[in-house]
């Protein structure tokens, strides 16, 4: 039992230790307690997906895109998948360094069904590294187009669910500051980011609608809801998708009048697809 109420008692204090959650003396500051929470917070929504897939399957395979020091995957693997015979998690990540850290410390604490791959988007997408179908895909405060990325592959991967904090959406924004003056005299909507501010709010939000809009219409059931409890993050949406099979033609319709009425055509390829 641990010693610190936030940890959960069948959570690894050897792992906290390497992620330099817990000191080596097992203390706790505030800093590390945030981001311990984070992942816990995160926990509660993911659980229950490995436990779905895992129970009907007696397998599962979880890819994390953009993993960097992978906290979620190691959290994840040793609180539900350490103690039972079957399910994987990767971590893919495009800096050598860490994931070369990543896969030592797999090895030190023993989990062998753990894998970290250097593999970009597009390499990840065919190499035989990683199986055919990925069953769960997270993607944890992604920056700007690699929560896009992440999509991109778990549609490749035919992924049953898809977990989704995404960050600093800075693409969309960017166009609609380019057309600003056009868009001036093609909509009275473009009052909606006309200042800066607005500009990089509504472009942030707009970004998200998108990619909610391109799932609907691949067969994703959406629910999308507030990470609460990440007081320290502005960035605190949360998008889980779960392929039904059931693609809604009506969202694909809505994605291009959308990009057509606030004059984002030349992002068609993005999102349209």
């Amino acid at each position: 039992m641990s010693l610190i109420p936030e940890i959960k008692p069948q959570q690894s204090l050897e792992l906290l230790k390497e992620l330099h959650i817990l000191t080596r003396d097992g203390k706790i500051n505030q800093d590390t307690r945030r981001k311990l929470k984070q992942v816990y917070h995160l926990y509660q929504f993911i659980e229950p997906l490995m436990a779905d897939v895992l129970a009907e399957k007696g397998e599962m395979s979880l890819a994390d895109h953009g993993a960097g020091k992978s906290y979620l995957g190691f959290i994840l693997y040793d609180l539900f998948l350490k103690d039972k015979a079957a399910g994987s998690v990767y971590g893919i990540e495009t800096r050598p360094e860490l994931v070369s850290r990543s896969q030592e410390l797999a090895a030190r604490l023993g989990f062998e069904r753990m894998g970290f791959l250097n593999l970009s988007v597009e390499q990840s997408i065919t190499s035989e590294q990683l199986p055919e179908q990925v069953d769960i895909i997270t993607a944890l405060h992604a920056c700007n187009t690699a929560t896009d990325d992440a999509i991109r592959f778990a549609l490749a991967k035919n992924a049953r669910y898809i977990v989704l904090v995404p960050c600093c959406q800075a693409e969309v924004a960017g166009v609609l500051r380019q057309k600003k003056n056009q868009s001036f005299g093609l909509t009275p909507l473009s009052e909606m980011w006309r200042h800066p501010i607005h500009t990089r709010e509504f472009g942030s939000h707009l970004t998200n609608v998108l990619r909610c809009l391109q799932l609907e219409a691949r067969g994703y059931q959406l629910t999308v809801t507030e990470l609460v409890g990440w007081e320290h993050s502005m960035k605190n949406e949360l998008i889980i998708a779960k392929y039904t099979g059931q693609r809604k033609s009506s969202a694909r319709e809505r994605q291009e009048a959308i990009l057509k009425e606030l004059n984002l055509e030349d992002l068609r390829e993005r999102f349209v697809y």
